[in-house]
């Protein structure tokens, strides 16, 4: 069982990143990111600045949440997501199970042929770390709109069946990858938990002695302007792992 004072994480677990979303503009005249969907992760947009919206699709249809300087907004595995920047757009992200989300659990809505395995999947997606950032822009906004051109035959699609293929096309691309995500929630998100019913069973008991190890951290962003799939992002070294 994870002692009280062992667990190093954010509260809850949680991964954090802070997100300029994307001023590009696409072919439908919107600038921003591109879509995508979490197949174990649930999201959390903290607008911090600049106004726009996030454009989602699940199986209960298409809908546009706006979003400005103090609006939360969230949603739960299965939400195909697109951020639309409408002027500086600045959002605190908070993702479910130490940032597994910018870990791998994203699929892009890339056609059908992209999806068909691992390998290409990756080829059209894949941003290298040593490229210059010229070259990183470029990658980075050809596979947005590479997945607004599937985004939008999603959102054409009558019937249900486009986007359960999609989903089942998701699934088998992240199968590979579930035992190493299994691992990130165990040490984040579980063990969180964990040590919050410890500390729950000693105070029950009259226990308080953990009280006295309680510790101060802080930390800066350890990546900043990082390509992500929404914007530029800076990212936390605490939404990796929780120990």
């Amino acid at each position: 069982m994870v002692s009280p004072a062992e667990f190093a994480g954010l509260p809850g677990g949680i991964g954090l990143s802070r997100l300029s979303v994307y001023d590009w503009p696409a072919a439908d005249g919107h600038c921003g990111g591109t879509p995508h969907m979490h197949l174990a992760c649930s999201e959390a947009y903290v607008v911090t600045g600049g106004r726009g919206a996030v454009q989602t699709l699940t199986a209960s249809g298409y809908a546009v949440t706006p979003l400005a300087p103090g609006t939360v907004a969230w949603f739960t595995p299965g939400t195909i997501h697109r951020l639309v920047n409408e002027g500086d757009l600045r959002i605190t992200v908070l993702m479910q199970n130490g940032g597994l989300p910018e870990a791998g659990d994203a699929v892009l809505t890339l056609p059908p042929p992209y999806l068909a395995d691992p390998g290409t999947y990756a080829a059209a997606t894949a941003i290298p770390d040593d490229a210059p950032d010229a070259e990183r822009e470029r990658i980075a906004r050809a596979r947005r709109d590479l997945a607004l051109e599937g985004y939008r035959a999603l959102r054409a699609a009558e019937g249900p069946e486009a986007l359960a293929a999609f989903h089942r096309a998701a699934g088998a691309l992240v199968r590979p990858r579930i035992a190493e995500w299994r691992e990130r929630w165990r040490r984040g998100a579980q063990a969180a938990a964990a040590a919050t019913g410890e500390q729950l069973d000693r105070l029950e008991r009259g226990e308080f002695s953990h009280l006295g190890g309680a510790v101060v951290r802080s930390e800066q962003a350890s990546g900043q302007g990082r390509f992500g799939m929404c914007g530029r992002l800076d990212v936390y070294e605490s939404r990796q792992e929780g120990a």
